[in-house]
């Protein structure tokens, strides 16, 4: 295994903020967010979202929603990256192995049920919707669209699943699968996730309040998220920019349940204490944390909980979700991409929707946005089916 540092050279972005870094980092600044009734597709529910407005890019036709929320971050990220001398023909002796590792639950997969239903009648008239899904594979797609030689990955792990994607580009580079691997997460907001999380009684019907003790819900988020993480050598050879280092990535399952956390929360505490031996660290170490912060009752109180335990308080907590909202397989891509805007701008935002502490929980997240001195950062992320993942990130 190769031990050298991986370093983040490039971040894009697509959410509620905006459709850029500094697009995203102004809207932190200025509180200003892309919140509203759902506008996407029809429906009798009636609670809020976070959207992401792509419509002053060109959209493809031949690729669903999903693909092309992609498209917007992981472009941003290649051009902040400067490796499109690397969108060349294989023979070229400058070409790099890179791969991409997309996480996502939407996907694109759930856009068609007129067709399923059709299909099971017996009455379909045309495959194209079945075309056009396979056409919106979102890492094979990348992937062909550049003519990588590395892998193309999609990890369906639910709200963690951007997360791990970061921890799979980071075992590729590792194991030398890759010289530069492209990791992320994109999600849709999307009628199936939008009417299941409301039939299990946790969409909130006003904006999210993650840690708050009056907090009712999750608001649903949609959105793309990309780094470029690549080996020291290769950042150096290249001479491009370092943005941060990635120090170290874990995941642990806790199988308590389908989808509420362990109440202990020992399935994240066992994550966080994985990433920290895995980067060397103490507890102590830690500046600040992006919580995954949801807003539900029990995924806050279950990382609350583990945070009180485990950190002092001269770590900060915040959840980025009552800016974003929850953008599912997005998320953890999405979170990391902020955790690291927030190193580098040694700033952080307030914990949007919170001004109630929870006795329960015993701590008070960020109140008020601040100038913060941090060199060590973490990003946690819950999932359905009991998983837990954390990875760590160091300012250069």
């Amino acid at each position: 295994m190769n031990s050298e540092k991986i370093f983040i050279t490039g971040l894009g972005i697509t959410s509620a903020l905006g459709n850029s870094l500094d697009e995203t980092f102004q809207a932190l600044i200025n509180n200003k967010i892309n919140v509203g009734k759902i506008d996407s597709f029809e429906s009798k529910i009636d609670k809020p979202v976070f959207k992401s407005d792509i419509s002053k890019y060109k959209i493809s036709k031949e690729s669903m929603r999903t693909k092309q929320l992609a498209d917007v971050a992981f472009y941003q990220a290649l051009k902040n990256a400067d490796i499109s001398e690397y969108e060349t023909e294989k023979k070229s002796s400058s070409y790099k192995r890179i791969g991409i590792c997309c996480g996502t639950t939407v996907a694109s997969q759930l856009n068609d049920i007129e067709f399923y239903t059709q299909l099971r009648a017996g009455k379909a008239q045309s495959y194209d919707p079945v075309k056009l899904y396979l056409k919106s594979n979102i890492s094979e797609a990348l992937v062909s669209e550049n003519n990588f030689s590395g892998p193309g990955i999609n990890i369906v792990n639910a709200c963690s699943s951007g997360t791990d994607a970061i921890g799979i580009a980071m075992s590729w580079l590792r194991s030398g699968i890759c010289d530069i691997a492209i990791a992320g997460g994109a999600d849709e907001l999307n009628h199936v996730p939008y009417a299941g999380f409301n039939s299990l009684g946790i969409l909130s019907d006003s904006q999210c309040r993650p840690f708050d003790k009056d907090r009712d819900g999750l608001n649903l988020g949609e959105g793309a998220a990309f780094l470029v993480l690549e080996k020291e050598s290769s950042a150096l050879a290249r001479k491009t920019e370092i943005l941060a280092e990635c120090c170290s990535y874990a995941t642990s399952s806790d199988a308590y349940h389908l989808t509420a956390p362990r109440p202990d929360g020992l399935g994240l505490r066992t994550a966080i204490t994985k990433a920290l031996t895995n980067a060397k660290l103490d507890t102590n170490k830690i500046d600040f944390i992006n919580a995954h912060g949801t807003a539900t009752k029990n995924n806050d109180l279950a990382e609350g909980l583990v945070f009180n335990n485990m950190f002092s308080n001269n770590t900060k907590v915040l959840s980025t979700k009552g800016y974003t909202g929850h953008t599912l397989g997005a998320a953890g891509a999405i979170d990391a991409v902020l955790t690291i805007l927030s190193l580098k701008k040694q700033w952080l935002p307030k914990n949007r929707g919170f001004s109630n502490q929870d006795p329960e929980i015993n701590f008070s997240p960020v109140a008020h946005s601040t100038e913060y001195n941090a060199e060590y950062a973490m990003s946690t992320s819950l999932a359905f089916g009991g998983m837990n993942s954390a990875v760590i990130f160091r300012r250069i």
